[in-house]
């Protein structure tokens, strides 16, 4: 897949990047169990939140107060992430990698068991 996203410069982010950034911090926080991965938009093309979350590890950019409350209150719930310290994009972004990835797995994982009970031929592996 293209990756449509602009690149860091030098670890800095341009603020459409981090902008978009905000709204996959958001797309995270409504993204139900079970659901497939969210999508924002960029540029009139559909990026799923994984995507950006994974072009801004590396950014070195602070984050500003209003990303920051957001982090906290998305990616922090986890107990293991509640003594995190987050303080750049990158330190939000690589949290919210993992959460993702997370998330995939168990979307996967649901529908593997699904389709394993749905089967007609229980003997045959799927």
């Amino acid at each position: 897949m293209l990756n449509f996203l602009p690149d860091l410069y030098e670890g800095h982010a341009p603020i459409t990047l981090q902008q978009l950034f905000g709204d996959a911090l958001e797309a995270f926080d409504a993204w139900e169990d079970e659901r497939a991965e969210p999508m924002v938009i960029y540029e009139d093309k559909i990026v799923p939140i994984g995507v950006v979350f994974e072009a801004m590890r590396d950014c070195t950019d602070l984050l500003p107060r209003t990303v920051a409350d957001i982090v906290g209150d998305t990616l922090t719930r986890d107990p293991a992430l509640a003594e995190a310290e987050i303080v750049t994009f990158g330190d939000a972004a690589r949290i919210a990698t993992a959460l993702t990835e997370k998330r995939r797995l168990y979307g996967e994982a649901a529908i593997a068991a699904f389709l394993d009970h749905q089967r007609v031929d229980k003997r045959r592996p799927v």
